[in-house]
């Protein structure tokens, strides 16, 4: 009977001793500063709406791969600029980067804007919009253009039709009388329309605008605008849905960093139109630039 009770103490003690432990296995498994502390940007999602242009397709995809090698998951939606304003104004697109102000989206910038907040200018040269000719071609302005009309066959050759440099075009046909078809295409068709006209030295008027590496490939000039219905330099901004800043202030704080020069600008854009797939190319970019990448993380 003795050893009997011997024993049972001993076990009573092991047994408090596993439940005291257990309570304190289980009270760490519990602590929430460890279970809800993930890994920054773990599980987050970032909505990149850009419009088909040479600039936006490179810095949209630039910022995918930078945002993904901070852990981040990016989707990239290719819109017009008016579905891609609804988007990003109701919060379906978290971000635009090629903001063009005061001109190009200023209409779309004065209707949403109490719902977007600014992040800044990225694009450290100016930026600019207007009619554009191969430099072999005579004439300088605008106001040129209708007496030379059978030269250009009686077309300018245009983008998208929602963008503000269309909007600007049908001002400018009526501000100089123009008698002009201004055909709507996209910016893929507006090239490929140039580059054969380039070829065979004939006459083209274009809507264009830089930055672009069409200034790069060609000899081109911008037709003077002596009424300034094209406007004066622009300047590049990123547009963010408030609440995607509110809830995403790092990455808020990585783009309000961000800064290009034309150089800088021009070699990523280069590298796509040599023939790079646009992720590739801004992996790439990267590499050879990641000192100035580190810059806008910090």
């Amino acid at each position: 009977m003795k050893l009997f009770k011997k024993q049972w103490k001993h076990l009573f003690i092991w047994a408090l001793v596993a439940l005291l432990t257990a309570g304190l296995v289980s009270g760490c498994g519990t602590n929430p500063t460890q279970q809800e502390s993930p890994s920054a940007g773990a599980n987050k999602t970032v909505n990149i709406g850009y419009v088909n242009w040479a600039e936006d397709i490179a810095v949209s995809n630039l910022w995918k791969v930078i945002l993904e090698e901070q852990g981040y998951t990016v989707n990239l939606t290719s819109l017009d600029l008016a579905p891609l304003f609804v988007g990003l104004n109701q919060g379906d697109i978290d971000i635009f980067v090629d903001a063009w102000l005061p001109v190009t989206i200023q209409a779309y910038w004065d209707k949403y804007k109490d719902n977007l907040d600014d992040y800044g200018i990225w694009y450290e040269s100016e930026a600019r919009i207007g009619l554009v000719v191969p430099k072999y071609v005579d004439i300088n302005s605008i106001e040129e253009l209708n007496t030379n009309k059978d030269k250009f066959k009686g077309k300018i050759i245009g983008i998208d039709p929602g963008s503000g440099i269309m909007k600007a075009s049908n001002r400018a046909a009526q501000e100089y009388g123009l008698d002009y078809e201004i055909i709507q295409s996209s910016e893929a068709a507006m090239l490929t329309s140039l580059d054969k006209a380039y070829r065979n030295q004939e006459w083209i008027a274009v809507t264009a605008w830089n930055p672009h590496w069409m200034f790069t490939k060609y000899d081109l000039k911008y037709l003077e605008d002596p009424k300034k219905v094209y406007g004066d330099a622009e300047r590049l901004h990123t547009l963010a849905n408030k609440k995607f800043t509110q809830n995403n202030p790092e990455v808020a704080d990585m783009l309000k960093s961000f800064k290009l020069s034309d150089q800088q600008l021009g070699t990523l854009e280069s590298l796509i139109n040599e023939g790079m797939k646009p992720e590739e190319a801004s992996k790439k970019w990267i590499a050879d630039n990641r000192e100035l990448v580190d810059s806008w993380l910090k």
